[in-house]
């Protein structure tokens, strides 16, 4: 915790110096034995000290910017993704590995473009891009708008275009929105999806099953353990991590699931050497390997304090009310999404209403009706997407199944979008308000926590596991 705490001092002041770092480590491993407050606290410097100096060589990496802000330049870099188009019907994507070729200068982190030149950009195209540089948001360092953009080297990836061809027998095999709406439970692809579809998802607390995230990849985990586990432990362990990599590829290492990776890697490994791991424990140290990999989620990125809010609610309040209750009630599916789902809008609403201003009062409502079907969608929108992709003249009668299931989970968001006053804005938190509420919520997960018996900490430790990684 005080890495990050040390990551997020470095926005406001440098600390360079790597000595600091190395000094409190050295001090900890001295003191490592004695487990007193001195070596907690040598600990606890250690972790500031260091999550501050690697801040601050990102800062020195991003200080490169500015010499470039509001500048006419021309860079060459690598698309991340597959351009889509955006309301002023410019390709839009995000690149990396960028040379400001001007200068020959390479710039840390990612870039978001928009513009025009090119009919398509694909993931893995090398692009040359001229534009004025502006400061980004979010996970972008910077970003270029209404840009003049040309390929340079044509990307040829087996993966990408795997991908493209699966989307387009998705296209092919469902009807319009169904097959973009598909795209999004399997790959968080939404770029196509309609805005009057993605509004009724907003306004029902919806968005997130359309959003590539751990809940994901639960699934896959689970049917992975479900095969093989029964077998052998290694195997399953093995099939596991694959299918993490297959999915990475195919999804996108964005980074919502690429923490929800991490996570679930640290739990499998955990399970496998047969070790207990602390819920808490897992979630802070996913939080500061992500982190350490790109200190801009600390600063800037809100996505990333959404996904581990909500990994908090789901792997430690929502364990802790469910082994509270009687036993028959713990086993009820129903009752477990509608808890899971109640426990992350409890822990990521303050947040959203400090940065966006809105809630749905709705949201449980739609996740119990809609989110445990959505394995089974993902199911049936894998074989309508096979089936259009390699028997295009039978893919009608094979895909009937996830037009009745997706239409199900649409219309429920569209009727529930339409009752009156259920999404409400302009209900803005200030970051006292927001402190405030945080601090009363940990007070109150603390005094449940404390009144678990041994007995009762060991299925909460469990459950919490078992949850992995949903919500990410």
């Amino acid at each position: 915790m005080t890495f990050l705490c040390g990551m997020g001092l470095a926005h406001y002041g440098s600390l360079v110096d790597a000595s600091w770092a190395l000094l409190f480590g050295g001090l900890a491993l001295v003191l490592l034995r004695r487990k007193n407050v001195w070596t907690l606290l040598a600990v606890m410097l250690f972790g500031l000290s260091l999550g501050w100096w690697r801040g601050s060589l990102y800062m020195q990496h991003l200080a490169d910017y500015q010499n470039y802000f509001g500048h006419k330049i021309t860079i060459v870099a690598t698309a991340g993704e597959d351009a889509t188009y955006d309301s002023h019907k410019q390709l839009t994507f995000d690149t990396h590995n960028v040379v400001i070729q001007e200068t020959g200068q390479t710039l840390t982190g990612k870039i978001g473009v928009s513009g025009f030149g090119a009919p398509a950009v694909f993931a893995g195209d090398r692009v040359q891009v001229s534009g004025r540089l502006y400061p980004g948001r979010g996970s972008y360092q910077a970003k270029i708008s209404f840009a003049a953009i040309d390929i340079v080297q044509p990307g040829h990836q087996l993966v990408p275009e795997l991908r493209r061809r699966f989307v387009a027998g998705m296209q092919s095999a469902l009807p319009e929105p169904l097959a973009s709406f598909g795209m999004g439970l399997l790959i968080g692809q939404r770029a196509n999806l309609p805005d009057e579809v993605y509004q009724s998802l907003l306004m029902v607390g919806l968005v997130h099953i359309i959003a590539v995230s751990g809940y994901n990849l639960t699934i896959i985990l689970r049917a992975s353990k479900g095969l093989l586990s029964k077998y052998s432990r290694r195997l399953s362990l093995l099939l596991a991590f694959a299918l993490i990599c297959v999915f990475l590829l195919f999804a996108g290492a964005s980074a919502s699931i690429v923490r929800a990776a991490i996570v679930s890697i640290l739990s499998l490994l955990a399970a496998y050497y047969g070790r207990s791991v602390k819920p808490l424990v897992l979630i802070i140290l996913a939080a500061s390997i992500t982190a350490w990999a790109n200190p801009y989620y600390v600063w800037t990125d809100v996505s990333w304090y959404l996904s581990f809010l909500a990994f908090f609610g789901v792997m430690i309040v929502a364990p802790m009310m469910l082994v509270r209750m009687p036993k028959q009630w713990q086993s009820s599916l129903v009752l477990t999404v509608a808890l899971e789902s109640l426990c992350a809008e409890l822990m990521t609403l303050p947040y959203i209403l400090h940065i966006f201003g809105q809630m749905s009062f709705v949201g449980l409502v739609a996740n119990v009706l809609v989110v445990a079907l959505v394995p089974l969608a993902m199911l049936l929108c894998l074989v309508a997407g096979l089936a259009g992709m390699l028997v295009p003249a039978v893919a009608g009668w094979l895909t009937w199944p996830a037009v009745l299931l997706l239409t199900y989970m649409l219309d429920i968001a569209n009727i529930l979008s339409h009752i009156p006053h259920i999404f409400m804005q302009g209900l803005k938190f200030s970051l006292a308000e927001l402190l405030l509420v945080y601090s009363l919520l940990s007070l109150v997960v603390w005094s449940l926590w404390r009144k678990l018996s041994r007995t009762q900490l060991q299925v909460v430790e469990e459950q919490a596991i078992g949850s992995l990684p949903k919500q990410g």
